[in-house]
């Protein structure tokens, strides 16, 4: 079977070294570029890193891309030039941003994910269904601690979870909103959606949806003990991605939800 060329961006970034990593037990792939977003001269695994250009992605099929949004459009760039394939693990997107990348899904085959775990996308899925099932009499929020040297909050995965509950309602997230606090302990229900984020030591992972009605609680939730699930769900979803035509894919497409 031919190995499938993988290009890696972000690649000194936590999931980029991770990524690396799992390649390595992983006979379906082959690094051949290795890319950060200013010169390092540095070699990994025989391989020189280099910036994000043409020349850093002609001989790869895929490229995985767990950076920040300002790079990430400078590699869909470059990707639609070149015809590659692009799985997007970066988060942080605005809703502008979002619908651009809906653009350049029109031209190549993009899967992106604000977290690449099998569970935790499941997870959502669940989330949609307690939220339509539920009805109005529930308010619900979402809860999520990372490791302290995360900057984004809530995270990728919290808003995923945030747009499942709406999904579920049939709303729009973005109408849902609520506030956004940080290293609280406590933070309240509303008919908006809030969100807390804690961030500290070198906790990968956790998240809690909660729905209440005042006299009943469900609480979802899932937590992360090895990075590995993360990076391992990106090769999973990089092979996935090879057979598909252009268009904007999610784990969920992967995972059969939407059948």
């Amino acid at each position: 079977m031919k190995k499938i060329n993988l290009a890696i961006t972000g690649c000194m970034g936590r999931m980029g070294q991770q990524i690396i990593r799992s390649v390595k037990s992983n006979s379906s792939f082959k690094i051949v570029s290795l890319t950060e977003n200013k010169h390092v001269n540095k070699k990994i695994n025989g391989i020189k890193l280099s910036v994000n250009n043409e020349d850093s992605f002609k001989k790869a099929n895929l490229i995985i891309d767990f950076t920040i949004p300002k790079c990430t459009f400078e590699v869909l760039e470059l990707a639609v030039k070149l015809k590659k394939r692009v799985v997007i693990g970066t988060t942080g997107f605005n809703k502008k941003e979002e619908n651009l990348i809906k653009k350049f899904s029109k031209k190549i085959p993009i899967l992106k994910a604000g977290n690449m775990s099998l569970g935790i996308n499941l997870l959502m899925y669940l989330t949609e269904i307690a939220s339509g099932s539920l009805g109005k009499n529930f308010l619900s929020k979402v809860f999520e601690i990372h490791h302290k040297y995360k900057k984004d909050y809530p995270s990728g995965t919290a808003l995923m979870l945030g747009k499942g509950i709406a999904t579920g309602k049939k709303k729009n997230f973005y109408t849902l909103l609520g506030k956004k606090y940080l290293n609280k302990k406590t933070f309240p229900y509303s008919k908006k959606i809030n969100f807390n984020s804690i961030r500290r030591g070198k906790v990968i992972g956790e998240h809690e949806v909660k729905f209440s009605s005042g006299k009943e609680i469900i609480t979802l939730n899932h937590e992360a003990y090895d990075r590995a699930l993360y990076s391992e769900g990106a090769l999973l979803a990089a092979k996935w991605l090879m057979n598909k035509k252009a268009g904007l894919y999610s784990m969920r497409d992967l995972m059969n939800f939407n059948k």
